[in-house]
């Protein structure tokens, strides 16, 4: 199959216009006309080219590399003799597919789902190294796609903003169920809301970097294998929904009710069963869309590492916080004439995770997360609970009684932004590092100009992601004051106090994040699978507790308006 059939079959699989790369240039293919042809030209102008022809050579090596064609690539690479071509062709197609049988032992590291192109003999591995420096050395010919500040900025801002209004949306919903019968006589339910909703970080983002490198190191290039690390992703997503649900309520137990010496079953249950199925529904309802962007952002040839991790929080927080006043509420209505119902509820959901383990252990992607993936999930759902007992008692004072809108947006903001940055550096170490192994600018100590100085992808990466909290904030903060929510009337002294306290949570985050992935990039751990769950829930510890520090010095100061939504 020719490079220009083969593009043109992609371009009507699409339904849109699609600009691809041929032999002698670049080439528009008008498929409809309409609405479709203006939004595919608004698309293209947020694609980096590179990303449009890495996936035009990926395609092209599956094509070589299934017919044992010994052609060589007409675009990108540089040529060589024609049978070395197709050898090297060859067995790169061979060692970038991850089948069936890889990790079918479970004796791979965590790293090795992403990275089966690495488990690689001695010669082989100097071969491949070599060639890899020769093709560096070529025009035009590098394994990592270039996208300029420009593109990666657009691709960054619409799905940020997206997200930031969803945690805007979950805010005024908190607002408004604060007062419900439920939150009012079972205050231990806002323990559980933190960890609840960081479960986009535990589960949704996680399973969205994954993805997003699995696209970018060519991994969803063939349908058996994008569906079986879809499927298995999926159900591993399930099982450890239901887990990290039921250990958030024991968590809300102890951290609420235990200290001060009062303990009631019914209110235990209550509170298993909404956590359980709340993280059971929530994360289904995610994880399809998060599939869904991920092969969209596939198919248009936009970098997913820049859209999915923000798309996956965009409604994440206000669809499981709907979820869970919705279910609380509900079962705290028939608690009295209908006390088993908690119990069934939390039985029906809990039965049904030996299932999703047999289909996620069936598959190699999973299987070696099954076991070795719950240390970052447990973990971090412990952090975003401290978080969840530090709004517990900031909102019963009512002095703070304004602090309730505002948390999820400074948490979900700043794990939304470190989200993106952990994908990228990620990323950015499967393609050019074996697992163990980092740049020599991330040897040694570890000091903070690091992360922002420097001219590297990574260090724009983090000044773009930085900048943009600032004027992020301030788009929420008005949105907020128009829809009349809140409790607090947005002063001078309050904004920049607000502002302050938002922008040294992501830069603490995004300092974290740096050393974080390298760091267990360096001890073997895929940072795909362990480091976002404990970067979300650190932005949900640090966001709850810069923002409680922020209204009581304001509350010192003077500034005690409450009276602003009621």
């Amino acid at each position: 199959m020719s490079m220009k059939s083969l593009a043109g079959a992609l371009g009507e699989s699409l339904g849109s216009s699609l600009t691809v790369r041929m032999s002698g240039g670049w080439s528009a293919l008008p498929l409809k006309h309409g609405p479709s042809l203006r939004l595919g030209s608004i698309f293209q102008t947020m694609v980096p080219t590179g990303y449009g022809k890495l996936q035009e050579d990926r395609l092209a090596m599956v094509d070589l590399g299934g017919k044992g064609d010994a052609s060589s690539l007409q675009n990108g690479y540089r040529q060589e003799a024609p049978h070395a071509d197709g050898r090297r062709i060859l067995e790169r197609t061979s060692r970038s597919s991850l089948t069936l049988t890889d990790c079918g032992d479970g004796g791979c590291s965590e790293a090795e789902p992403m990275l089966a192109e690495w488990r690689l003999s001695g010669e082989d591995a100097s071969d491949e190294q070599e060639e890899d420096e020769q093709e560096a050395a070529g025009p035009g010919a590098s394994n990592m796609p270039k996208e300029s500040p420009l593109a990666m900025t657009l691709q960054i801002v619409v799905p940020f903003l997206l997200a930031g209004f969803g945690t805007v949306s979950a805010g005024m919903v908190l607002d408004i169920v604060q007062h419900w019968d439920a939150f009012t006589k079972i205050t231990e339910i806002f323990i559980l809301v933190p960890a609840l909703l960081g479960l986009k970080g535990n589960l949704e983002m996680t399973l969205a970097s994954r993805l997003s490198t699995a696209v970018n190191v060519g991994k969803m290039d063939s349908p058996i294998e994008k569906w079986n690390l879809i499927i298995g992703n999926l159900a591993l997503k399930q099982v450890q929904a239901t887990v990290v649900g039921f250990l958030a309520a024991v968590a809300a137990v102890v951290l609420g009710w235990i200290p001060e010496g009062k303990f009631q079953m019914s209110h235990a249950v209550l509170l298993c069963s909404s956590s359980v199925a709340t993280a059971f529904i929530a994360s289904m309802l995610q994880g399809i869309i998060m599939v869904g962007v991920i092969v969209g952002s596939k198919k248009t040839g936009i970098n997913p590492d820049n859209v999915a991790t923000p798309i996956a929080a965009s409604f994440g927080d206000l669809i499981t916080l709907a979820i869970l006043a919705w279910i609380s509420q509900g079962l705290y209505s028939c608690l009295d004439s209908h006390p088993y119902v908690s119990s069934l509820v939390c039985a029906a959901f809990m039965s049904l995770t030996p299932l999703w383990m047999v289909i996620s252990s069936k598959h190699p992607a999973s299987r070696t997360l099954l076991y070795s993936g719950w240390e970052p999930v447990i973990t971090a759902m412990v952090i975003s609970s401290i978080g969840g007992l530090i709004l517990d008692k900031t909102l019963s004072n009512p002095s703070m009684a304004g602090i309730v809108v505002y948390t999820p947006v400074v948490s979900g903001i700043g794990g939304n932004l470190v989200a993106i940055q952990s994908s990228r550096i990620s990323t950015h170490l499967h393609f050019h590092c074996a697992p163990g192994e980092v740049p020599d600018e991330a040897k040694g100590c570890y000091f903070p100009c690091r992360t922002f100085c420097g001219s590297g992808a990574n260090h724009r990466s983090a000044q773009v992601l930085l900048l943009l909290a600032i004027p992020g904030h301030l788009i929420f903060l008005c949105t907020i004051h128009l829809m009349k929510s809140g409790h607090t009337t947005l002063t001078p002294i309050f904004m920049s106090v607000y502002l302050a306290a938002a922008l040294l949570q992501v830069l603490l985050l995004l300092c974290i994040a740096d050393w974080m992935v390298h760091s267990m990039w360096r001890s073997g751990k895929d940072p795909d699978s362990f480091s976002i769950p404990y970067l979300t829930a650190l932005g949900d510890l640090l966001g709850t507790a810069l923002l409680a520090l922020s209204f009581y010095f304001l509350w010192l100061i003077g500034d005690r308006d409450s009276d602003v939504g009621d």
